[in-house]
């Protein structure tokens, strides 16, 4: 593979934070972003502003929610971590069209842009995927 093919290759699998904002900004129907971090709920009490929380280890037994006609946006918890890759591995067998968010959660919080609160104990529960 030379440099163009991994540019190339990275950028069809990645989306960045401020990419993603302004993309789902104007057509807000077209993506389904998605929390896949693993670890205690104590830790992971902020989301992105309407992800859906679906841990990567429960990830094989919750496919029924997940839409196969969006594009499925991964993120997990920063560029250290592959655990965004090993859900998108996951989708991409099943067929889903998949991009992982770069720089996770702290890219995201980095830019300030809007988080929720979440836990696993929320009574609203479509509020934030737990």
């Amino acid at each position: 593979m030379n440099s163009l093919d991994f540019f190339n290759a990275r950028l069809e699998a990645t989306i960045s934070p401020m990419d993603y904002l302004r993309s789902s900004k104007d057509n807000p129907e077209k993506y389904f972003l998605m929390d896949v971090r693993n670890g205690p709920s104590e830790v992971r009490s902020l989301t992105i502003k309407g992800a859906r929380v679906i841990p990567e280890h429960d990830l094989p037994h919750r496919l029924e929610d997940i839409p196969k006609d969006k594009e499925i946006i991964v993120y997990c918890w920063d560029v250290w971590c592959n655990t965004a890759a090993k859900a998108a591995k996951i989708l991409l067998e099943k067929g889903y069209q998949v991009k992982e968010l770069t720089g996770g959660i702290a890219s995201w919080r980095e830019m300030n842009f809007p988080v929720s609160a979440c836990t696993e104990g929320d009574t609203d529960k479509d509020a934030c995927g737990c």
